[in-house]
């Protein structure tokens, strides 16, 4: 992680997330179709806000954490371009499908 993304934190439920590039070919060697790719968003978590405060003020932690895999949907999150990194995006945690375990 660059010096700059250490110092990068999201403010409330807000997850930075480094996008993975859609594979082009199935672990079996299919080739697959650009319909197909985009909907296989998948990224890694490299910074989380303190999470979100209810009506009592009180703070509920985000579910993921820093080094997680998550899925994506198709569109959504807000572009950021940091130093080298253009392939960073800021999502609301609620916007996150799954978080992907191995």
């Amino acid at each position: 992680m660059s010096q700059t993304l250490a110092k990068l934190y999201p403010l409330a439920n807000r997850v930075v997330i480094k996008r993975a590039e859609s594979a082009a070919r199935s672990q079996g060697g299919i080739v697959l179709p650009e319909n197909v790719k985009s909907k296989l968003l998948r990224g890694t978590v490299v910074a989380v806000g303190p999470g979100h405060v209810n009506n009592e003020g009180e703070r509920i932690p985000l579910s993921v954490q820093v080094g997680d895999n998550v899925i994506l949907p198709d569109y959504g999150g807000t572009k950021l371009e940091i130093g080298e990194q253009k392939d960073l995006y800021v999502f609301r945690e609620p916007d996150i499908l799954a978080k992907i375990t191995e």
